[in-house]
Parts: structure tokens; C-alpha cells; sequence
């Protein structure tokens, strides 16, 4: 944040001030007056030939002054050429060739004259030219030979143009000539090598003219080099390398000028003009210039060095410039140096420029007419466009070297003198009149101003007037006596009054009064004091990143009688404001703030007498900008130094630099990282790998982000070597169960390390002695066949090239395709509880490949009723698994299977034991359909009604018959339920449990009596009622391939019961 002072134009009251206290005094137009030169051509006027020829020459004189020219030192006739034309009221003459004519038959010294009765005044002596631009000459160039190494000029020597044409180098094919400390065009055109290379034969040269007036450029034949050298090959991998020149079989040399020739040297300047010096040496290597001065610095504030340190330019040369500066030229193999002597000269420049004099009758004056030059020029005055000496004598006049007195002066003495000034570089020419006037004060000014001043300022009051004699001036205030001089007034010879600083009770009416002996006259100025414009609440310095809001306060206080306006500036021009910025009555919003937002931002509010302006700079972080001037030095067989030009920071200080490189074998034209450096670098050594054609490329780092990659450098191939490694991340898998595939992950450019990378692949099956087989590969898979199935391989893969081949490689197990694996062994269920359901199962006796899990289907049934299928997937690990049940009545059907990557293999399938009772529910719900079975129940019936037939027979008969005792049907010889409390089950077993009945939906439920017993089997049911109660009596019979044991129950069969009745 800083505050401005406002520069001195801001205020009303300069603006009404702008008469020079020291000018010359202006005669009012309406008085006589000799004539005055106020507009003129240069002295050297150069015109464009397609154009008509205009020579200025403009004059002020009461009367009007008229107007004649001479050409050459003679009075030319402009009546006399029809061509030829005087601007009315003025002097300028016009030269029309629209009907013909050659402007160069008008070229010379023209000079002009405006006279009326009271003198004649001169303009300068101008030269016309016709701009020129000659055709270059024909030629014909033979080829430039040249050894390499040797120093070369390519001379231009352009046709003399007027002014001289600015000289370029160029192709034949208009592409720029690249030139550097090598390669280089002098001040004078010409095209110089200090040491010719063999790239240098890649173009040819031509020199070019650019003509400023007919704006046309001519181009001359062009150069064709032949470089004769003893490395024939242009290899770009010794371009900058260090020993370059040695490798390419070039001699090394100490440095010599080619220009200047020789060891010293002179120089001429001018006063006021630029030095330019210039030194171009040749070497091998290619020399350094610096420069010196003999006895003291170079001028730092006007010295700088140009043409890659081979020319010295020094501006607006002033005496304390001459003396010896010498250039020194130097490279590993010495050094020399060449002196130059510098001579300052000067055209005549003024000292005291005569001036016009106005006197009364009878008055005494002078004018004077110093000037300077080396070598001093001389003086010569004239009058009225002659030579004093030649002029009618006058008594009143007295010439004394560069000064003329005048006493006493009359009416008659009034003329324009000519002061001519001049030496071997050139003249000056003033003209001053002398006018005698017998005139009353006059005011100049308008009367009755009225002016607005702001507190606290310096002001000055300005009362032009006129009188001759010349008056002397007074100012009054509000019509008080006193004059007002000293203290916080001062009063200048001119009659201006400055008052140092305003304050408020210095608003007032001012008088100014001029008097001289032949009256006065006098003029008013009202004077208001405003206060002052200020910024009380500026804008501050702010750092804001890309895309952000940022907020530029500007609060203003002013005098409420003036009219505020409040305007922003960028970088000290207008600011415009776009749809991103919004400006509002106090202050300034950016909006996404950009990189072209940053600088300073100047808040000025003004009113119609002053303004205030504040200042903030914003700082926009942004990314950095590109490295630049990629080189490549220190060239090895496996390593280079890469240097560069970090880009601006903008603001942000660069953190890393990325160093990228692409090759054009492998990959062309796409960027790998190399390698990153810290930001505080830039230049770094480079790791490289043989056989590469490297190209590199940097990117620098802020905290806003990346900078755009660095223009690439030159490429730089190495030489190739055997690989020093193999490919990595080897692999042998099976596609199909009969084959097995070898990867790899193919080797890049930079572990090639030659031409022709190819791959031995060998081969064997693991643990045998089988011999290795093997084959080379240029891609990066081979598939070897006819394999038996997931059988382990030993593979190594060997990096082979031009040059050789690759360490030996590590030896890699891989497997051949993979099959179906073979059913899971053993699969057992287990029913512990109610619960839950164990599944146990073995690993498959042929895997077949790697086994990747196994997939467990299962689904409930109940009868003939099916649930839904679950399946579920298991890790190779896993070989058991416990499943909850849903109900404890339905049983379940289990399909398991592994897998390998080939699929799913062969299942094996179990289903669960049936729960407790749940057999005899079952076997009810699918024997009760059966035929055979509907058949045994009629057979029982009938037995039944005989057997009632043949008990009432016997009740009749009055006997009676015995009744066996219930017989428990035994569980058999072992018990089912183990130690452990639980019951083991396996698909083969079916054993009842007793005391349970099926109910008409299917489930199975405890029977309400327990008077009979429940046997279940393949032989149905029966009931008896006796004595009413019922007494069932069941058989069980076992299928003896299902059961473990040989045991059976006793069964009774009705025959029986009948026999055991009677």
C-alpha cells in the first residue's frame, strides 16, 4: 500500500500557471512585430520518392510576413516551375510530381526567409534527399570453402541506401540464421564465424537489406559452404560436448581478432550520440569477450553489452567518456586483447540562446549568442539575413564577440538578428529580434477570474501583462494598501505571485496591478479554498492464488462542492473493467483472480482541482513458467550434465524440477521421468543407459502446480553395451490343459543397452533331468504345447542383443494348464443335534490344478415337498462346514464339488439322516399310496373278522382264550445313542423311534396311549380292539443291506394269532 503525491498538472492552480517564469517575452499579436520562425523541417530531410516533396517553413510577424527560399545559396524561383507551390499564409513549399518529374533533380540546401518592414528572419539550412534503395548487383558466389575449425566472414556489403538499411541474415528458404557467441552478425553487416563446424554446411547464407522509406527488403545470393573435415559424420552426440572440437579432430588454437584487425584502434563520437565498440574474435574453442575501461568502470547507468558480449554500447556519450576501453578475447588456450581510443567530439549546442528584446525608445539592451562545441565554434551574427558587417552602420549598436549592445535605442533600430554558431560537425542558427514600442500596461488574462484552490497546497497566481517598458507588477488582497510580498508570498520577476501554502483565511479577492510611466492597468482574481481529496481507507498489498476473490478497499473524503469521481488503474493505465471485476462506489472485487491480474492497482480519486491516489500490488501465485536454454555438457558413455534457465516463479518459489526424457527407438515421442532435483538447482548430472538416443525436457514445480515442459535439448545417443539385466516378472501359466504360456514384462529403451533385444526362453520339467529347451523370442510370450496337466516347469528368460547377452537368469517355476479336479473324498454328515448339520469332506485325490475353493449345494425336502437351493462357496482350506437347520423335521440333500481356475469338477452327493419319528411319517405319507399296500390292509381286515368270527364262536361255547402279554420290540444289540450323548447318522441308517404317530398333515406326533406299542417298517400298521381297549401288536423287519448288525424283532403273523387263539 503506498500513497502517491499527485504529479503537478492535477491542480487548477498550475493549470493556470503555465507562462515560464524565465521564457521569452510575447509581444501581443496585435501589436507591431518583426517576424518569428515557428515551424520548420529538419536540417537532414530525407523524402520518400513516391510521394510529393513538402518543405516546412511556418512564421508569426505584424504585419504577416511574406515568404522566399533559395536553394544552393541562390534565390529560387518558384514561379518559374510549374511543380513547385507555396502553401498560402505560409511559407512551405510543395513539390507535386503526380504529371511527372524525378524528385532528385530537387535534391540541395534549401533555406527559407519570412520578412515584413520591421526584419527578416531565417530558418535553418535544410538538406532535401530522396530516400534510396538501390537493387543489389548480380553476382554469381562460388561455394565458400573452409577447413573446419577455421575462423569464416561472410561479407554483406549492401547497396548505399539512404538512410542505410537495417542488415539480416537469412536462408535462401527465409529461415532466420540461429546465431550465438560462435556465429554472429557485426555492426557492419557482415556474417561472422569464429570457428566453422560441419553443421554449419546444413543452410546456406544469404544477406538481407530492409529499406525503412519504400519498406522493401532485397536479398542478396546466397552462400554455400563446403567444410572440409576429418570426422565426416555430423554426430549430434559431440555437439557441446567438451572436447568437441578434439573429437571431431579439430585443432585447438589460441583466440585472434577479426575485427578489429590488429591490437588497438580509434574511435570518434559525438556529443549526445551512442558509442557503439565492437570486438569479434576467433578460437578454438570459441572465445569469451569482456570488456574494460583504462582507469576507471564502465558507466553502469548507461553501458550495456550487446551481440552476446561482442559489442558495447554506451548512450548519450558526454565528454567524461573518451579514453581507452580494450576488450579481452580469451578461451582455454589464452588470451589477447585489442585498445580502443575513444575520442569525444561535439556539434555546437547552446550555452545562452540569444532572445528576443523588447525596449522603449531610448532604452538600453543586449543580446547574447554562447554556445560550445569541440572544437569551439565560431560565431557569426547577422541581420535581417545578411552579414552584420555588410549591414548600414548604426551608432546605437555595438558588437563585442558573442554579445550586441544597444544604447539609446530608436524606433529605427528595430530588426531580426541571426546568431550562426558552427564547426566541422555541424551549426546552429537563432534568430532574436529587437523591437521598440512605446506601450501603455496592458492585461493579458481574462478579467475577473475566478479560481479554486485545494488547503494546504502551493499555489502561484498568474497575471500576464505588457508594457514596454516593461512594468512593474503589485498584488493587493481584498483591496488592502499593503503589497503583498514575503512571508507566505513571494513575488517573481515575471509578476506571478505564489503563495507557499494555502490556508483558509487566504480565500480572498486578489489584485495585481502593472505600472509603468505611461499608466497601469490591473485585473482581479477571486480565490475559493476547497479541501483536499483524501483516500482514508487504501487499498492493500494482497498474495491471492489463481482462482480466488480478492477485494481492493478505496474510501474517500472530499470537499462536498466538487464533483468525486473514483477510477482504477492497472500497472499505471487505465484499468478496463471486464466481467470478472466489479467496481463499486469504495472499492474493487477481482473475481477468479488469472496470472494477467497481478501488478499494481492504483485507486485515484479526483474532483475537478485534485485527486488522491493510493496504491496495492497483488501478487497472483501462479505456476511457474518453463525452464529455458536446455545444454547438454560433459558428455560420458553413461552419463551428461544437463543445465537450463529456470522460467519465472511467479511468485511462488519453484520447489523440484522434473527432468524428463523420450527416446525414438522403443517409444518415440513419449516423455518417462528421469529424474527430480530440488528447486535451488539447475544443472544436474544425468544417469544414462547405453544405446539410448536421449532427448530431454524439464518441468518445474511450485505449490500452485507444474510449469509447462522446457523446450527439448538436443539429443544425445550413447554407445550400446550387452544387456545387464533380464526381463522382469517372469511367469509360466496355462491356457488350456495341454499347453503353458511364458510372459514376461518386456525390457524398456534404457535396459536394452543395443540393438535387436530378443529373449532366450528355456525350459523343463521341474525335478527331472530332462535337457533344457529353449528358443529365442522377439516379442514378450511364447506358449509351449502338448503338456500333461498341471505339471511344474523350470523357466528362465535371458535379455539378448547385438552386443551379447544378459547375466545369467533366475530360474522361475511355472505350472502347465490346469483340469477339472476329481470328486472331493470322503464326504461324511453328521447330524449332532436338532440343530445343526457337520459336513466333513477330503481334499480330491487328482486336484488337477490349483484349487481355488469348493461349491456346496444343498436343498430341504420333506417328503415330496422341495425347498429352495442354497449354494455356497468355500476357500480351498476350508473342509468343514456346519450348517443351521431351518426346522428340525426336514431333511436335506448335500452335491459338493471343487474348483480350479478350469471350473467346478465332479460332485459327490449325501443327503442328511432322517430326525427322530420322522422315518415312520415318512414311510406312512409313501406307503399309504401304494397299491401293494392298500392290498396287505384288506388281507389284515379279513384276518381280523375272522379272528372276531372264530372269538365269538368260542364265547359262545363258553371257553375262553388266553392273551399274550405286550412284547417290547428291542432296539437291538447296540444302543444307538453314543457317549457322547448324541446320535450318529449316516444315509445307510433308517431306525425307528417309538411312541409316535403320523398325523394327517404329514408331521409327526406322540401317540396319546400308551397301552401299545409302534413299530415301523416296510409292513404298515393294524389296530385290534379288545375288551375295548386297543392293543396294536407291529412287526419290524430290517432290510439286511441296510442295517449293521444281523438283528431282527420277532414278528407275529395273524395265522398265528389265530392259532394261538384256539
Amino acid at each position: 500500500m503506498a500513497r502517491q503525491q499527485p504529479p503537478p498538472w492535477v491542480h487548477t492552480t498550475f493549470l493556470f500557471c503555465l507562462l515560464s517564469l524565465s521564457g521569452a517575452i510575447e509581444i501581443p499579436m496585435d501589436l507591431s512585430q518583426p517576424p518569428t520562425i515557428t515551424k520548420q523541417s529538419v536540417k537532414d530531410h530525407i523524402v520518400d520518392p513516391r510521394d510529393n516533396i513538402l518543405i516546412e517553413c511556418e512564421a508569426k510577424g505584424n504585419p504577416a510576413p511574406s515568404f522566399h527560399w533559395t536553394r544552393n545559396s541562390r534565390f529560387f524561383n518558384i514561379a518559374k516551375d510549374p511543380r513547385v507551390s507555396m502553401r498560402r499564409r505560409s511559407g512551405t513549399l510543395v513539390i507535386d510530381f503526380r504529371s511527372g518529374g524525378r524528385p532528385e533533380e530537387y535534391e540541395g540546401e534549401y533555406q527559407c526567409f519570412a520578412r515584413n518592414k520591421f526584419g527578416t528572419a531565417l530558418s535553418n539550412r535544410i538538406r532535401l534527399q530522396v530516400s534510396k534503395s538501390p537493387l543489389w548487383p548480380k553476382e554469381n558466389l562460388d561455394p565458400v570453402v573452409v577447413q573446419e575449425g577455421a575462423p569464416l566472414t561472410l561479407q554483406c556489403n549492401p547497396p548505399p541506401g539512404l538512410p542505410s538499411p537495417v542488415i539480416f541474415w537469412m536462408s535462401s528458404s527465409m529461415e532466420p540464421i540461429t546465431q550465438d557467441k560462435r556465429v554472429s552478425q557485426g555492426h557492419n553487416g557482415d556474417l561472422y564465424f569464429s570457428n566453422v563446424m560441419l553443421q554449419d554446411m546444413q543452410t546456406d547464407y544469404s544477406c538481407n537489406a530492409r529499406f525503412h522509406f519504400t519498406h522493401t527488403i532485397q536479398q542478396k545470393n546466397p552462400f554455400n559452404l563446403k567444410v572440409l573435415t576429418n570426422h565426416p559424420y555430423n554426430d549430434s552426440s559431440l555437439r557441446n560436448h567438451p572436447d568437441m572440437y578434439s573429437a571431431r579432430g579439430v585443432a585447438e588454437r589460441t583466440p585472434s581478432f577479426m575485427y578489429p584487425q590488429g591490437t588497438a584502434s580509434s574511435q570518434m563520437v559525438l556529443r549526445g550520440t551512442d558509442l557503439l565498440l565492437e570486438c569479434i574474435a576467433s578460437g578454438v574453442p570459441t572465445p569469451d569477450i569482456a570488456w574494460y575501461k583504462k582507469g576507471g568502470d564502465l558507466p553502469s547507468d548507461k553501458a550495456k553489452f550487446e551481440n552476446f558480449n561482442k559489442a558495447l554500447r554506451i548512450t548519450n556519450v558526454s565528454e567524461e567518456d573518451s579514453g581507452e576501453y580494450f576488450c579481452l578475447a580469451s578461451n582455454k588456450m589464452g588470451s589477447i586483447r585489442h585498445t580502443i581510443s575513444v575520442r569525444v567530439k561535439a556539434a555546437p549546442y547552446w550555452l545562452d540562446e540569444p532572445k528576443n528584446l523588447i525596449l522603449a525608445p531610448g532604452e538600453d539592451g543586449r543580446l547574447v549568442c554562447r554556445a560550445n562545441g569541440n572544437p569551439k565554434p565560431t560565431v557569426q551574427w547577422m541581420v535581417n539575413g545578411e552579414p552584420l558587417q555588410s549591414a548600414p552602420p548604426n551608432p546605437n549598436r555595438e558588437v563585442a564577440g558573442d554579445t550586441i549592445i544597444f544604447r539609446d535605442t530608436q524606433i529605427s533600430s528595430r530588426a531580426v538578428y541571426q546568431c550562426n554558431t558552427s564547426n566541422e560537425h555541424g551549426y546552429l542558427l537563432a534568430n532574436a529580434f529587437v523591437s521598440v514600442l512605446d506601450v501603455p500596461p496592458r492585461m493579458l488574462s481574462p478579467r475577473n477570474q475566478l479560481m479554486r484552490v485545494i488547503l494546504y497546497n502551493r499555489t502561484r497566481l498568474d497575471c500576464p501583462f505588457f508594457g514596454s517598458p516593461i512594468p512593474t507588477l503589485r498584488w493587493f488582497k481584498n483591496g488592502q494598501g499593503s503589497n503583498l510580498d514575503g512571508g507566505n508570498y513571494h513575488v517573481y520577476e515575471n509578476g506571478s505571485l505564489e503563495i507557499k501554502m494555502i490556508r483558509k483565511e487566504d480565500q480572498g479577492i486578489y489584485t495585481c496591478v502593472a505600472t509603468n510611466i505611461l499608466g497601469k492597468a490591473e485585473n482581479q482574481v477571486r480565490l475559493e479554498v476547497k479541501d483536499p481529496t483524501r483516500i482514508y481507507r487504501m487499498p492493500e498489498d494482497q498474495v491471492s492464488k489463481r482462482g480466488t476473490t480478492v477485494q481492493l478497499e478505496c474510501r474517500v473524503k472530499h470537499d462536498p462542492s466538487l464533483k468525486l469521481t473514483v477510477s482504477w488503474l492497472k500497472d499505471d493505465e487505465p484499468l478496463y473493467i471486464g466481467n470478472r471485476m466489479k467496481k463499486e462506489e469504495d472499492s474493487l472485487t477481482i473475481f477468479g483472480v488469472a496470472e494477467r491480474d497481478q501488478g499494481s492497482y492504483t485507486c485515484v480519486a479526483s474532483t475537478e482541482l485534485d485527486q488522491d491516489l493510493a496504491k496495492a500490488y497483488l501478487t497472483v501465485l501462479g505456476r511457474p513458467d518453463r525452464p529455458r536454454d536446455l545444454e547438454l555438457t560433459d558428455l560420458a558413455e553413461r552419463s551428461v550434465r544437463l543445465t537450463w534457465i529456470p522460467g519465472d516463479d511467479n511468485n511462488s518459489p519453484i520447489t523440484d524440477y522434473v527432468v524428463q526424457f523420450e527416446e525414438d527407438q522403443f517409444q518415440p515421442g513419449v516423455w518417462h521421468d528421469h529424474s527430480k532435483f530440488p528447486g535451488s538447482v539447475n544443472s544436474a548430472v544425468l544417469q544414462l543407459s547405453p544405446y539410448v538416443n536421449y532427448q530431454f525436457r524439464v518441468i518445474a514445480i511450485n505449490e500452485v502446480g507444474s510449469s509447462h515442459p522446457s523446450l527439448p535439448s538436443e539429443r544425445y545417443r550413447t554407445s550400446g553395451a550387452p544387456p545387464e539385466s533380464n526381463p522382469s516378472d517372469v511367469k509360466g501359466e496355462g491356457t488350456r490343459k495341454n499347453n503353458m504360456e511364458i510372459t514376461w514384462t518386456p525390457m524398456n529403451a534404457t535396459s536394452a543397452f543395443g540393438p535387436n533385444l530378443r529373449y532366450i526362453v528355456k525350459w523343463r520339467r521341474r525335478e527331472t533331468r530332462e535337457t533344457w529347451n529353449n528358443v529365442t523370442v522377439w516379442g514378450s510370450r511364447y506358449v509351449v504345447g502338448q503338456t500333461p496337466v498341471y505339471v511344474p516347469y523350470e523357466i528362465r528368460v535371458q535379455a539378448e542383443n547385438d552386443f551379447g547377452k544378459g547375466p545369467e537368469p533366475d530360474t522361475v517355476i511355472g505350472y502347465s494348464g490346469e483340469d477339472l479336479p476329481s470328486a472331493p473324498r470322503r464326504f461324511r454328515v453328521r447330524q449332532p443335534n436338532l440343530e445343526t448339520i457337520n459336513l466333513e469332506w477330503d481334499h480330491p485325490e487328482h486336484p488337477n490344478g490349483i484349487l481355488i475353493g469348493y461349491t456346496l449345494k444343498y436343498v430341504a425336502f420333506n417328503g415330496t415337498k422341495v425347498g429352495k437351493q442354497i449354494v455356497e462357496n468355500f476357500s480351498p482350506n476350508q473342509t468343514k462346514f456346519t450348517m443351521q437347520r431351518a426346522d428340525p423335521v426336514s431333511r436335506y440333500r448335500f452335491s459338493l464339488s471343487a474348483r480350479t481356475q478350469v471350473g467346478s469338477g465332479e460332485a459327490v452327493t449325501e443327503e442328511s439322516p432322517a430326525p427322530p419319528n420322522e422315518a415312520y411319517t415318512n414311510n406312512q405319507a409313501d406307503i399309504a399310496t401304494q397299491g401293494w399296500f392298500i392290498g396287505l390292509m384288506c388281507a389284515v381286515a379279513l384276518l381280523v373278522l375272522i379272528l372276531l368270527i372264530v372269538c365269538f364262536i368260542k364265547r359262545s361255547r363258553g371257553g375262553k382264550y388266553p392273551v399274550r402279554e405286550k412284547k417290547d420290540v428291542p432296539l437291538g444289540p447296540e444302543d444307538p445313542k453314543e457317549e457322547d450323548g448324541s446320535f450318529d447318522y449316516s444315509d445307510e441308517d433308517n431306525k425307528p423311534l417309538q411312541g409316535s404317530q403320523t398325523s394327517l398333515d404329514g408331521t409327526i406326533k406322540q401317540q396319546e396311549s400308551d397301552d401299545s406299542l409302534v413299530d415301523y417298517g416296510e409292513g404298515g400298521e393294524g389296530q385290534f380292539n379288545e375288551d375295548g381297549s386297543f392293543i396294536g401288536q407291529y412287526t419290524v423287519k430290517k432290510d439286511k443291506e441296510e442295517t449293521e448288525g444281523n438283528e431282527s424283532s420277532e414278528a407275529t403273523s395273524p395265522v398265528n394269532a389265530i392259532y394261538s387263539l384256539a
